[in-house]
């Protein structure tokens, strides 16, 4: 087995799309542009260009996704997204979806919601606290408390799902995940409530 050079990603690897992002990927707006957060390896850039979106990568390290350059349809962006300024890319684009996993950085949590665009759709899945019997990460710093993303959407996306527990893959861990719709708008006979969006059902395992 050869030993990676230094030169190459830590994310070269591509694995598998998440399962919660690939059940809730039809939520997003036919052909509106996906961004994928972090995108390390560009899993999720791939599974969304598959189904015809215009994707976006923003990452500091973009050797993972490497091979995906000059591929119509695909903008990769390199950023460091915790050196404490903004990050233009948020700032001035709107997004029918913004996908990000095994990443945490809460000073960005603002900035993604107001990147959403009306309608648009909020994947995330991380790592919760108690992870540290698992492995890394450990630090609180980037570990999610109980019910976390849910504050974040609280009073600015519709909730759609919802997950905070022991996840046995695809490696044991404590993980919590939210997909959140940025649409509150009162739906019709619904005592002031947004109108439900569907449940796509579980993938098979």
């Amino acid at each position: 087995m050869s030993t990676p050079s230094s030169a190459e990603s830590p994310h070269s690897t591509v694995g598998q799309p998440s399962p919660w992002v690939a059940r809730f990927a039809p939520l997003v707006r036919a052909g509106g542009p996906v961004l994928d957060l972090a995108c390390g390896s560009g899993r999720h850039l791939r599974l969304f260009h598959a189904r015809n979106h215009p994707v976006v990568g923003l990452d500091r390290d973009l050797r993972g996704v490497a091979g995906l350059s000059g591929t119509p349809g695909v903008d990769l962006v390199e950023a460091d997204l915790e050196n404490g300024g903004p990050v233009p890319l948020l700032r001035d684009r709107r997004f029918a979806g913004i996908v990000v996993t095994n990443y945490l950085h809460r000073p960005l949590f603002p900035a993604l919601l107001d990147a959403l665009e009306p309608g648009g759709v909020l994947l995330y899945e991380t790592f919760a606290l108690g992870n540290a019997r698992f492995g890394r990460p450990a630090s609180p710093a980037f570990l999610l408390r109980n019910g976390e993303l849910l504050d974040i959407a609280r009073g600015r996306l519709q909730v759609v799902a919802y997950e905070h527990g022991e996840a046995a893959a695809p490696k044991a861990a404590v993980v919590q995940r939210l997909c959140a719709v940025n649409d509150l708008e009162a739906g019709s006979g619904l005592d002031g409530d947004p109108e439900p969006r569907p449940l796509p059902p579980p993938l098979p395992a």
